[in-house]
């Protein structure tokens, strides 16, 4: 999943923080967080886990991989954030974005330095809201091909995206519900 799915499987201020950040230190960095940041870092981890064997991800995979082969879990990732992003009302969805850019520079001094240097492009182009976008989605999936080693820059995967919509919300639809279970009863009483 994504920046937004990971914000909104987050249960608590720290938690979120450390769900944000873990792309961005390295696992043994952890114990030099907070607790609560730590068990943030572990959600992340366990999203990342449990996405990647999850058949439906499996599935929707199988849609981008002809085009970006071992890329194809970073599209799903961001094209789920879209589904997330329908998936709450546009009003509570902007109310989310807002609160997590707070909590988050709230918690400057446990933020990695390019973590920072992100999240101000973030915040200033509202990413977690804007994932709701096709626009947002696009701006996204290039994001991924520019940062890609072995990709080219115009391969056209957001058409690809806009072409399998109706397949990758039936994927999402299968898969959603499970990660927000499995993310409640193993970190929500943490």
């Amino acid at each position: 999943m994504n920046y937004l799915a990971h914000s909104i499987l987050s249960f608590t201020n720290g938690q979120l923080v450390g769900n944000m950040i873990a792309d961005f230190i390295k696992n043994n960095e952890r114990e030099n967080f907070p607790l609560e940041i730590q068990e943030g870092i572990k959600l992340h981890r366990f999203i990342d886990s449990f996405t990647d064997s999850h058949p439906a991800v499996s599935e929707a995979k199988k849609i981008f991989s002809p085009l970006v082969r071992l890329y194809s879990g970073a599209f799903v990732d961001v094209a789920f954030d879209y589904f997330v992003a329908h998936y709450y009302p546009i009003e509570d969805l902007k109310q989310h974005s807002l609160k997590t850019y707070k909590i988050l520079w709230e918690n400057e001094k446990w933020l990695p330095e390019d973590y920072k240097r992100m999240l101000i492009r973030m915040e200033q182009d509202d990413w977690l809201t804007n994932y709701r976008t096709d626009r947002g989605i696009k701006f996204s999936m290039q994001n991924v091909l520019n940062k890609a080693k072995y990709l080219e820059k115009n391969i056209p995967v957001f058409d690809l995206f806009l072409k399998n919509k109706k397949e990758l919300q039936f994927y999402f639809n299968k898969f959603f519900p499970d990660i927000v279970s499995e993310c409640t009863k193993t970190f929500k009483l943490m």
